[in-house]
């Protein structure tokens, strides 16, 4: 099985492709998620497969496979995930605008894994496609693939000097980061009203800026060093953060603007004003 995240809507579909089926397993708890809004989406997971077979005596789970995906925490979980024929079934019994589009993305999304396989550029293009339907300009979709691309030399190099849980990532890229923007991954999330979504893909264009610059630094100084382990590269990642952030603030003062933004590519929430009558 191998990991992977679709996106539809701004929505991160968590999935895993199974090479011997050719076959991608989606997390149903996240098009529910999709689909509904709901703010708990387990809890409407749940109530719909009680639901289901009260009503139409059809058991949801037997067309589910309970398959270890990474949750928010970064720890693995057994989750509900089916195939695509078993989930066009299961949005059959969720009440949404979203479903035929969610068809349609479907379709879309089950060849992927293939394409990619054969052309590993068309998952580039794929998510240059994907961040210019979500309205991003050209300059910011390029400074995001560069800024993509430093991270994975750095990502590289975490890897091959033993770095190798995703917790270690996780740290590291905190520090990094809280060090360069004086604000946690965590704490800008929220400055931007960010739940499950990307911070990278909510950056504006400086954020991207000095991340880049950020990570560039630690992964220079790191190799300078040959750091190893994690005492190691928590040093390279705070004297790079640190480059980065001397930079923020000569240009902070030189504009009298912040680069830490709240600013974010969500989509507008509608109004819908409540009559009193």
């Amino acid at each position: 099985m191998k990991s992977n995240l679709a996106i539809f809507e701004d929505f991160k579909i968590r999935r895993l492709y199974d090479e011997k089926t050719e076959t991608w397993f989606f997390s149903v708890v996240d098009v529910v998620a999709a689909l509904t809004d709901s703010v708990n989406p387990r809890d409407y997971w749940f109530k719909m497969k009680v639901r289901v077979k009260s009503e139409d005596g059809i058991e949801l789970s037997t067309i589910c496979r309970q398959l270890k995906m990474k949750a928010s925490d970064g720890k693995e979980r057994l989750t509900d995930c089916s195939n695509a024929e078993g989930l066009l079934r299961i949005i059959q019994s969720i009440p949404s605008p979203k479903a035929e589009p969610f068809k349609r993305w479907l379709a879309k999304v089950g060849y992927e894994r293939m394409q990619e396989i054969a052309d590993p550029e068309k998952s580039l293009d794929r998510a240059r496609e994907n961040w210019q339907k979500h309205g991003r300009s050209q300059k910011w979709i390029q400074q995001r693939m560069m800024g993509q691309e430093t991270r994975n030399k750095l990502t590289d190099y975490w890897k091959e000097h033993d770095i190798t849980k995703d917790e270690e990532f996780a740290i590291l890229t905190n520090i990094i980061h809280q060090e360069w923007a004086d604000v946690s991954v965590k704490d800008h999330k929220l400055l931007k009203g960010l739940k499950t979504q990307n911070l990278r893909d909510h950056m504006t264009e400086a954020e991207l800026i000095f991340t880049a610059l950020a990570e560039l630094s630690t992964r220079q100084i790191a190799e300078s060093m040959q750091a190893k382990g994690m005492p190691e590269n928590k040093e390279a990642g705070k004297k790079g953060g640190g480059i980065a952030k001397k930079a923020r603030l000569e240009l902070e003062e030189k504009t009298g603007k912040r680069i830490i933004s709240g600013e974010n590519y969500l989509p507008p929430k509608s109004d819908k004003k409540l009559s009193g009558k």
